[in-house]
């Protein structure tokens, strides 16, 4: 990112905090926050689950990169992203370009703890394998984020600091 970031964009996996801590540091911040699944299920008029189940991932991952980019170009916003929403270089570019973008991580056993058996998430069955391969294949994706905050065993307000403390650094 070039510049002073406009919005600061919260990535990762499933389950590592994203939606919960967005909504505390956009509070915290006095900015906007914003869901882009959410935004997409709006969009839609339909679950994320049922854009999964009707039209397939190809479809669902077409609607996210499209909400992302418009998102992008919004200002003053705490934006949480879907697990593979930053996966598409085009939404990418758009975030990098306005935003600080910070990935929040939690081991396997927290993530499976905080997402459990949740029908609202198509990649998810609480089939710790699968879980575990999903988590395999985006790990080089989410290492090449700028900044990364583990959220294992802490408490939201905790990672809240963190992020903040993050977004209030001097940037060049």
């Amino acid at each position: 990112m070039t510049g002073v970031p406009h919005n600061l964009v919260l990535a990762g996996f499933m389950g590592t905090g994203k939606s919960t801590v967005g909504r505390l540091v956009a509070g915290r911040l006095g900015l906007a926050f914003v869901d882009t699944d959410a935004a997409i299920e709006r969009r839609a008029g339909r679950s994320i689950a049922q854009i999964f189940a009707q039209d397939g991932e190809t479809a669902f991952r077409r609607i996210e990169a499209e909400v992302c980019r418009e998102i992008a170009a919004g200002r003053d916003q705490v934006i949480a992203v879907g697990g593979g929403a930053l996966l598409d270089d085009s939404a990418r570019r758009a975030f990098a370009q306005s935003s600080l973008i910070v990935c929040l991580t939690a081991s396997l056993d927290e993530i499976l703890r905080r997402v459990g058996d949740d029908p609202a998430r198509p990649l998810f069955s609480a089939d710790r394998e699968r879980l575990a391969a999903l988590c395999a294949a985006r790990a080089a994706h989410y290492a090449s984020l700028p900044h990364a905050v583990d959220t294992t065993a802490r408490t939201p307000a905790e990672i809240a600091e963190e992020v903040m403390r993050l977004w209030n650094q001097p940037r060049s």
